[in-house]
């Protein structure tokens, strides 16, 4: 018996996809038989990427894009449309950290970038792609916050108001557009094993030892576990799924960890 891809036929649109999960997601869903466009401001990982897609047998395109702009995110968009046709799935995974301070200690200037990027640059992202999947019917778009969405991560309020927010955005943009058949979901890692992560934990290592221990599994996940519930999250087997938050941490929300 034949099998089908997982994603065959379907058009995806990821930021964040020179590198880390971003990435993965491309080379996951290329693989299930999307074809994707990958959007960073790293120019010659979005160049990487998409090299690395096609030595799989896949098709992919790329653009450079701030999602902090929405005149750049709507370009993306756009470039997008005009490449494939047609936009059936998304997954909004460009980000950025955070550095350690208590919160009346942050300065102003920190708290905006990473709102801006983190939360509104986001909401740029999944304002235009909704525009888009309703010219075709529908569609998928997942999010990708953090745990820190779920809990509070102390010395990153910015961060930790930010993914709040993803996940808030996620549930009141899903319910706008259940009956037109978009879904919105958001996946919410925990420590994921990108290079983001690891220069996270070399201006705080001794964070390091102390989310391990506290992680159920006792290890952090792979950016390709990430890809492949966001590739579930686009198909047609979680047609009955939106709203929802959904935490890929081996089990580290269930214990307050991270």
């Amino acid at each position: 018996m034949t099998t089908t891809p997982l994603l065959e036929g379907k058009v995806a649109f990821i930021t964040g996809g020179a590198s880390g999960m971003g990435r993965a997601c491309a080379l996951t869903f290329a693989a299930d038989g999307a074809r994707v466009v990958v959007v960073d401001l790293n120019e010659k990982g979005l160049e990487e990427t998409v090299a690395l897609v096609e030595a799989q047998g896949g098709e992919a395109a790329s653009i450079v894009c701030d999602v902090s702009s929405e005149e750049s995110v709507k370009a993306a968009i756009d470039f997008t449309i005009e490449r494939f046709g047609r936009l059936d799935g998304a997954v909004n995974s460009a980000g950025i950290d955070s550095k350690m301070h208590p919160f009346a200690e942050i300065p102003t200037d920190e708290w905006n970038r990473n709102l801006g990027v983190n939360l509104t640059g986001l909401a740029f992202c999944v304002r235009y792609e909704i525009e888009r999947m309703l010219e075709v019917g529908g569609g998928s778009i997942v999010n990708i916050a953090s745990v820190a969405g779920l809990i509070g991560v102390p010395g990153m309020a910015d961060y930790t108001a930010a993914k709040h927010g993803v996940v808030g955005l996620t549930k009141a943009a899903a319910a706008d557009y259940a009956r037109q058949n978009v879904r919105i979901n958001v996946i919410c890692p925990g420590v994921i094993a990108t290079a983001m992560m690891a220069e996270h934990f070399q201006a705080s290592p001794e964070l390091e030892a102390v989310y391990r221990k506290s992680n159920p599994m006792h290890r952090w996940g792979t950016p390709e576990e990430i890809a492949d519930a966001a590739a579930w999250l686009l198909s047609a087997r979680s047609s009955y799924v939106t709203a929802q938050a959904i935490a890929v941490d081996g089990g580290a929300n269930s214990t307050g960890g991270y």
